[in-house]
C-alpha cells in the first residue's frame, strides 16, 4: 500500500509541556550518538498528542534527535500504526482483513464501516467522529474477525455487534473490551476442554480487559495529563521538577576494595591500592557529593600495581565512557562487579550522559564473571574483533 502525507497540513507543531518531557527522557535511554533510536516512541507521542502524524511533527522529532528529515519519514511511512491522515476525534476503527478474519466475516464488518462512517477508508465521518480502515493481521486469528478501536480489541465481532460498538462510542459510553460472543480470551467456542478447574476460579474479566475497564476510557488518547510521566531508568517521573531541592546521598562508610580473582588478600601499602575515597558527583568531578537515590561507591585514587583492567570489555562500556569511569576512580573488574543494589542506582544516575546504563546492560554480572577469569560472549567479540 502506498502511504503518503496528507495534502492539507498544519503550519506546526510543538509538544505540550509535559509531552516534551517525557520526550527528552525517552533520549536518555541511548548514549550520545545513538539519539536516533528514541524515533519510534517520539513519533507516537506525537501521534497522541495530535490524533495523526502531520509532517512538522515528523520534522520536529527529527530535530530533537539530530537526524535528517528523510530518516524521519522512512519511519513514519513504514510502519502502520503511524496515521498519516487525520483520524476520528473518538475512535479510529483498524479492521482485520487477513485470512481468518477474512473467512470469518471481515468483509460484513467492513460493510459496517462504509455504512456507518464513511464510503471510503481514512476518510472522516461527517461528524468528525470516526474513521477507519481495513489492515493486515493483527494476530487475534483465534478470535477472528476483529477489529482494533484505539489501543483495545475487539473479537468475535459480528456486523451487528460492530454496529452496537460504534453506536455506544458515539453516545458517549465505554464499550467492553474484548471478545464479544461471551468467551473469556482465545479458548475454544464450545468450552474448556482441559484445566477446567480454572473456570470456576477466573475472575469477572482477563488480565487486558480488566485493565481497559479500570482505565474507564478504551480510547483516549495519551495527552500528557495522565499524572506523573514515568522514566523508571531515571528513577523519576519525566516531568519531575528539576529545580526542586535534591536529598543527597549520605556518606557510605569506606571499605576496601576486593582483591582480584586468584590474587590473595593484600595491605594497600604493599598492593599498590591507595585509600578508598567517595565517589564525586559526575564523571570528572572529584569534589562534590553525588546527589539522587541509593549511595555512593568506594572508589580508588589510582589503579592497582598491574595496572587498570579493560573495562572495554564489558557490554555497554565504550573508550569514552571508559575514560570516565576511570576518572571517576573505577579502574577494576571485581570493583563493578562489587556494587550493591543502592551503589548501582547512585551510578546510574550520576552517570552524566550514560544514565540507565549500568542496569540496561548488567555491568555487575559481567564484571563479575570477567573478575572470576571468565570471559563473555561480548568480551570474546570484542577482543577477537578488535570492535573499539
Amino acid at each position: 500500500m502506498l502511504r503518503r502525507l496528507h495534502q492539507e497540513q498544519p503550519e506546526s507543531f510543538a509538544f505540550t509541556p509535559d509531552n516534551k518531557a517525557w520526550a527528552e527522557a525517552q533520549v536518555t535511554k541511548f548514549p550520545d550518538g545513538r539519539q536516533a533510536s528514541a524515533i519510534i516512541p517520539l513519533l507516537w507521542r506525537a501521534q497522541e498528542q495530535e490524533g495523526w502524524l502531520t509532517r512538522p511533527a515528523i520534522e520536529h522529532v527529527a530535530d530533537m534527535l539530530d537526524m535528517d528529515y528523510i530518516r524521519a519519514l522512512e519511519v513514519a511511512t513504514f510502519y502502520f500504526m503511524f496515521h498519516l491522515q487525520p483520524v476520528g476525534s473518538v475512535a479510529h476503527i483498524q479492521v482485520c482483513g487477513t485470512t481468518s478474519c477474512m473467512i470469518c466475516g471481515a468483509e460484513d464488518l467492513v460493510g459496517v464501516c462504509r455504512e456507518k462512517i464513511a464510503a471510503n477508508p481514512h476518510e472522516l465521518s461527517e461528524d468528525g467522529k470516526f474513521s477507519w480502515e481495513e489492515v493486515e493481521c493483527l494476530g487475534a486469528c483465534a478470535n477472528a474477525p476483529m477489529a482494533q478501536i484505539g489501543k483495545d480489541y475487539y473479537e468475535d465481532l459480528t456486523a451487528d455487534r460492530l454496529g452496537d460498538i460504534i453506536d455506544a462510542l458515539a453516545g458517549g459510553r465505554v464499550p467492553e473490551p474484548g471478545p464479544q460472543n461471551g468467551r473469556y480470551a482465545s479458548e475454544p467456542e464450545t468450552g474448556l476442554t482441559s484445566l477446567k478447574d480454572f473456570e470456576s476460579g477466573r475472575t469477572k474479566f482477563n488480565a487486558s480487559v480488566a485493565l481497559a475497564m479500570q482505565l474507564g476510557d478504551t480510547v483516549k488518547r495519551i495527552d500528557g495529563s495522565e499524572g506523573p510521566l514515568l522514566t523508571p531508568w531515571r528513577e523519576k517521573g519525566a516531568n519531575h521538577d528539576p529545580s526542586a531541592p535534591e536529598i543527597a546521598a549520605p556518606t557510605p562508610p569506606a571499605r576496601t576494595d576486593s582483591p582480584k580473582a586468584g590474587q590473595a588478600p593484600a595491605a594497600a601499602e604493599s598492593s599498590g591500592e591507595t585509600t578508598p575515597k567517595p565517589a564525586p558527583e559526575k564523571m570528572g568531578d572529584k569534589e562534590e557529593a553525588g546527589p539522587g537515590p541509593g549511595k555512593r561507591p568506594a572508589v580508588l585514587d589510582a589503579p592497582r600495581e598491574g595496572g587498570a583492567d579493560d573495562l572495554k570489555m564489558i557490554k555497554g562500556i565504550g573508550p569514552k565512557l571508559e575514560n570516565l569511569l576511570n576518572s571517576m576512580g573505577f579502574f577494576h573488574y571485581d570493583q563493578i562487579a562489587g556494587w550493591s543494589a543502592d551503589e548501582i542506582a547512585w551510578v546510574d544516575e550520576n552517570l552524566t550522559g550514560f544514565k540507565g546504563r549500568v542496569t540496561r546492560d548488567n555491568w555487575v554480572k559481567q564484571a563479575g564473571r570477567l573478575a572470576a577469569g571468565d570471559e563473555t560472549e561480548f568480551s570474546k567479540r570484542a577482543k577477537r574483533d578488535d570492535i573499539y
